[in-house]
C-alpha cells in the first residue's frame, strides 16, 4: 500500500495524503515512538536529521494509539530515501530481514519480504470470482504490487489505476522495482489524481474495482463510509465485483460489522475474507467483497487455477485452496459478523 488515497486539492496540513487517489495502505496515520526511557540518540546514516530521528538505536519503531501497547519494529541496515512530497512523508530504508521497506507517514506500508501476500489477495480474490474481467480500475497502491498481480489475467485488457502521489510511484520504481514491474503493462493508463472525481466521471465503466486505502482516520475515514462504496457502485458494470481493503478482524471487529451491514444494504452479495502478513497489525489484514451478480459465490473462485497457472504467473501466496480458506474464519469472527 503505498500512497494514500486523496483529494485532488492542496494538502492540508498534518492530516497528510488520504482518500481515494492515492497508495494504499490500509492503514492510518500512526504515531512515532523514537524509542523508549534511555534510548541512544538517533542514527542518522549520513541522511537529514529528520529521516534520523525515526530511527533509535538501529531499529524503526512504529505504534498506534489505536491498538495501545503494541508495536512493530524492524532493524535498519541502511537507509536509502527519506523526502516530505506534496501530500506525506516518504521513507526507504533497508531491513536485515524483510529487505527494503516502504514507510509513509511512518506507517510500514510494505515490506519485499512479505509484500506479496496482501498484493496476490486483493488482486485475486475478486478476479478470480468474476467469470470475465476485462476492465479493472486500482485506487491507490502507488507502489505497483496490485497492479502487478492484476495484469498477469489474460482476460484483464485495460487497467485504470488512480494515485495522487506521483513521488511514490517513482521511488517504488527506484527502490522496490519487483513491486514497480506492471508500471511498463501496456495494459496501463496511470491517472495521478483524485479517485472519487474519477469514479464520478466514469460510471458503469468497470468489471472489478480495487480500492487499496490506508486505515479509517482523518481524510481515509471517508474511504469506509456508505457514500464511498456507493461511489464505486455506480462505478461498476452491471455484474461488477469490488474488493477493499478490511482491516483486521482482531482490531477492528465493529468497523467491520458496520462496513458489512451497509454493504449489505447495497449489494445482494458481502463476504470478509483475511491473509496473514507479518508486518502487519497483528499479522492480519482483511477484505470487504461486494458483487452486483446475486450469483456471485466469492468463496468458490469461478476461476480456478492449475498448478501450472500458479506458477507461470510466479504466485507465492495465492491458490484456489487459499481463496476458499481465506473466507474461514475464527468462531469470535464468524458469530459477530454473521449477525449482521
Amino acid at each position: 500500500m503505498a500512497a494514500r488515497a486523496g483529494g485532488g486539492g492542496a494538502p492540508q496540513g498534518p492530516a497528510r495524503g488520504s482518500s481515494a487517489g492515492g497508495v494504499r495502505r490500509r492503514r492510518q496515520r500512526r504515531e512515532w515512538s523514537a524509542g523508549g526511557p534511555g534510548a541512544a540518540a538517533p542514527l542518522r546514516y549520513g541522511m537529514e536529521r529528520g529521516a534520523a530521528a525515526l530511527i533509535r538505536e538501529g531499529w524503526f519503531r512504529e505504534t498506534c494509539r489505536l491498538w495501545p501497547g503494541q508495536a512493530m519494529s524492524l532493524q535498519v541496515e541502511e537507509l536509502l530515501h527519506h523526502q516530505r512530497s506534496r501530500y506525506q512523508e516518504i521513507l526507504v530504508f533497508r531491513s536485515t530481514t524483510y529487505g527494503n521497506v516502504l514507510v509513509l507517514d511512518g506507517v510500514i506500508q510494505c515490506t519485499e519480504r512479505d509484500e506479496f501476500s496482501y498484493q496476490e489477495m486483493i488482486a485475486n480474490l475478486p478476479l478470480c470470482s468474476h467469470p470475465d474481467p476485462r476492465k479493472v480500475l486500482i485506487i491507490g497502491g502507488g507502489d505497483g504490487g496490485v497492479l502487478r498481480e492484476v495484469v498477469k489475467h489474460p482476460t484483464v485488457e485495460s487497467v485504470v489505476q488512480c494515485e495522487i502521489d506521483e513521488d511514490v510511484i517513482q521511488v517504488s520504481k527506484k527502490y522496490l522495482p519487483g513491486m514497480a514491474v506492471g508500471y511498463s503493462s501496456a495494459k496501463l493508463t496511470l491517472h495521478v489524481g483524485d479517485g472519487f472525481e474519477f469514479m464520478k466521471q466514469n460510471q458503469e465503466a468497470f468489471d472489478v474495482i480495487i480500492t487499496d486505502s490506508s486505515d479509517p482516520m482523518g481524510p481515509a475515514e471517508s474511504l469506509f463510509k456508505e457514500s464511498y462504496y456507493q461511489l464505486m457502485k455506480t462505478a461498476l458494470r452491471e455484474d461488477g465485483i469490488l474488493c477493499c481493503q478490511g482491516e483486521c478482524q482482531w482490531l477492528h471487529l465493529d468497523l467491520i460489522k458496520e462496513m458489512r451491514q451497509f454493504c449489505k444494504s447495497l449489494f445482494p452479495v458481502v463476504e470478509y475474507a483475511y491473509c496473514t502478513i507479518p508486518t502487519y497489525p497483528s499479522g492480519q489484514i482483511g477484505f470487504m467483497l461486494c458483487s452486483k451478480n446475486p450469483n456471485t459465490n466469492f468463496r468458490e473462485p469461478v476461476q480456478q487455477l492449475s498448478q501450472q497457472q500458479v506458477e507461470e504467473r510466479s504466485l507465492k501466496y495465492y491458490n484456489s485452496d487459499i481463496h476458499r480458506a481465506a473466507f474461514v474464519l475464527p468462531e469470535f469472527a464468524r458469530k459477530a459478523l454473521s449477525d449482521v
